[in-house]
């Protein structure tokens, strides 16, 4: 006889939900990182993205630009093949994705109340991020394995200490939707 399979821990609202990825452009997902890859990360990421695209919930994508630079350096667009119509690409030009890009309005507008958070790095663009939404009045959800630093220490740091004063911090594997 087999162990019933355990119950999802997080049920998200598709329609009140959204996943925001940090920072994965090709020269920030091919920085040696920990404790899980660049492309570890990228495609924890893109099964995410998948699963909210076919539960009807947003994907944000947000990648940064060096302001005052003639041309941003090799690599900066987003991974190849990560976008899909209907995503939500946001520029910004600060650590964090909220400053002076309009994403709040974006969310809201479409209704979003909770965001699931991925991508690189931990400690830096992922939680600048989230701490803005949470001064927002949004629910966060941190997938940890979703994320990567540029040391275990600073994503633990991060995944241990920080995030779950901010909200709840799951593993893709927890993520599901409510039925409608």
């Amino acid at each position: 006889m087999t162990a019933p399979e355990a119950e999802p821990r997080l049920a998200l609202d598709p329609t009140r939900t959204a996943l925001v990825l940090v920072d994965l452009m090709e020269r920030i997902v091919a920085l040696p990182l920990a404790p899980y890859k660049g492309t570890e990360v990228l495609a924890t990421s893109q099964e995410l993205a998948a699963s909210f695209r076919k539960a009807g919930a947003p994907v944000v994508l947000v990648r940064v630009e060096r302001s005052g630079v003639p041309e941003q350096p090799p690599g900066s667009g987003l991974v190849p093949g990560l976008v899909a119509d209907g995503d939500v690409e946001i520029v910004k030009r600060t650590i964090g994705g909220f400053q002076g890009t309009g994403l709040d309005e974006r969310l809201r507008e479409r209704g979003v109340s909770t965001l699931v958070f991925g991508g690189i790095a931990t400690n830096l663009g992922v939680e600048s991020t989230a701490r803005a939404a949470g001064d927002l009045g949004y629910d966060l959800v941190f997938v940890q394995d979703a994320m990567a630093a540029f040391t275990a220490p600073e994503h633990e740091a991060s995944v241990r200490l920080d995030f779950p004063r901010l909200g709840t911090v799951v593993s893709a594997a927890e993520v599901c939707f409510v039925a409608g």
